[in-house]
């Protein structure tokens, strides 16, 4: 299941090393924040849902600064970076929304409020950084200043599942909600205890804010949607349960600091 994520992190690591032989300058930094998690783990859409189903992620990140000396007055060298990110993030789940809070006497209600997961990720990724509005040598010699920017990439996610009630060992009649009974994409029930690897396009806006010659700091929201619905331990049979149809996805708030070591 890790061989996609190696791979991709040696290929990372080569084109770092190409780089830095080509003297490009370079930077890192860690990124923090909570972690949103949208699931088939209550209502979507559904305010307390995005509230309660909320973790927390941390990352190690590397950027490729095109604006070298010799790569000076090109739109993409000065416009653009390549952001590598090695990142962990884990959320508790939980079920929200008029199913749970219906009558608390019915059994599909108490099935709801007993059942929890929780998902845990391992991502690994590349992203494109569009700064529209200024120059990156004009941001480099600037201090006190903000540099929106747009984000596009794909990241690799190695995902580990729990699934779990506190009325019982999931899987009877007694314990689990109907719907999560039904046989769902190769699995015996609509939940799972797995670990796997999921794919994952990302799109995000932020801001870098320059601190001084060496130093910045960033703030960043972004989308990261998976290319498995099994990232949150649950998918009910989509032919039979149209309203689980979309995959997992989370949101990101980010906030960085950022080190220029390299030039």
């Amino acid at each position: 299941m890790l061989k996609p994520i190696v791979l991709t992190l040696f290929a990372l690591l080569g084109v770092s090393t190409n780089v830095n032989a080509q003297s490009f300058a370079q930077e890192v930094g860690i990124i923090f924040g909570p972690v949103s998690f949208q699931s088939d783990y209550g209502e979507r859409n559904n305010f307390d849902t995005t509230i309660g189903n909320t973790g927390f992620g941390l990352g190690i990140v590397h950027f490729i600064n095109f604006s070298a000396n010799n790569n000076r007055g090109g739109f993409f060298s000065e416009h653009f970076k390549v952001r590598s990110e090695l990142s962990f993030n884990t959320t508790k789940l939980n079920h929200f929304g008029a199913s749970v809070e219906g009558n608390p006497s019915k059994l599909s209600t108490q099935q709801l409020k007993a059942m929890s997961g929780r998902s845990t990720l391992l991502n690994l990724g590349a992203q494109l950084e569009f700064s529209p509005f200024m120059k990156i040598h004009d941001y480099e010699r600037s201090i006190g200043v903000f540099s929106p920017y747009l984000s596009l990439g794909f990241m690799a996610s190695y995902y580990s599942t729990k699934v779990s009630s506190t009325l019982g060992p999931l899987g009877t009649p007694e314990t689990t909600y109907p719907k999560y009974l039904v046989p769902s994409d190769g699995r015996k029930y609509g939940f799972s205890e797995e670990t796997g690897v999921a794919f994952s396009v990302t799109t995000g806006i932020g801001v870098h804010y320059k601190l001084n010659e060496i130093n910045d700091l960033m703030l960043d929201i972004r989308y990261q949607g998976f290319s498995s619905d099994w990232v949150d331990g649950l998918n009910p049979n989509k032919t039979r349960y149209k309203e689980n149809k979309s995959n997992d996805s989370q949101v990101w708030l980010n906030i960085g600091y950022i080190y220029y070591f390299g030039d």
